[in-house]
């Protein structure tokens, strides 16, 4: 008669532990968030203009678009009204993986988490108008107006898996991300931007970064 063998599994303790670390923008954050015009006309498409509708109303409203631009916090109690999606720090994290040995994008976006799903930009908005190519066969120019913040600062709550990451590990890793990886648009993720870099580490007491949390740069 055949003996089943039994066994045990074990699964060891995982630890938590809450990082919390200060940005500083080393070059400035161009947010582009889809407007809420692009989202309605993504449920109800609106049909093509005519020449006399064309001639008579202007292709973009810049005020408009510049506005819609940037995510925005609306508790009253938040710090600042200008926001990013706590998505876009995590994406840089991973992403940094890819180029450091030891490390894999997939596992990393398992053992860390960043708190809450905004994160709160402290900076002085400005109006970024830009020449563009549109994605059409003849290329077609076309201006596209976003919210650039020259000189920023946030910061941000890392959730990690201590028993199996280092905390110095995270540290590393956004270092890399906010040189080589950025957030907002054209980052250097991206390749021909340097958009959205930043540094990390400093205090709240830092002069630079205390300065722009206080009267936004």
């Amino acid at each position: 008669m055949a003996t089943v063998k039994s066994t045990t599994i074990e699964v060891p303790e995982i630890r938590r532990e809450r990082l919390t670390v200060n940005v500083l923008g080393r070059t400035p954050l161009i947010l582009n968030r889809l407007s809420e015009k692009v989202l309605h006309e993504l449920l109800m498409p609106k049909g093509r203009k005519n020449a006399a509708e064309k001639a008579s109303s202007l292709k973009h409203d810049p005020m408009a678009e510049f506005r819609s631009s940037p995510h925005r916090i609306t508790d009253d109690n938040a710090p600042t009204l200008l926001a990013m999606p706590s998505t876009a720090f995590k994406g840089a994290l991973r992403t940094a993986a890819i180029d450091v040995p030891g490390a894999a994008k997939s596992q990393i976006g398992r053992l860390t988490f960043i708190e809450g799903e905004y994160i709160a930009i402290f900076g002085v908005p400005q109006i970024l108008m830009s020449p563009v190519r549109s994605a059409d066969m003849n290329r077609t120019p076309d201006i596209r107006t976003r919210c650039i913040v020259p000189q920023w600062a946030a910061t941000i709550h890392v959730h990690f898996a201590s028993s199996i990451i280092k905390a110095t590990s995270i540290v590393n890793l956004l270092t890399q991300a906010g040189l080589t990886i950025g957030v907002g648009d054209w980052r250097p993720e991206k390749g021909s931007g340097t958009f959205g870099q930043f540094d990390i580490g400093m205090a709240e007491t830092d002069p630079a970064f205390a300065e722009i949390v206080r009267t936004g740069g």
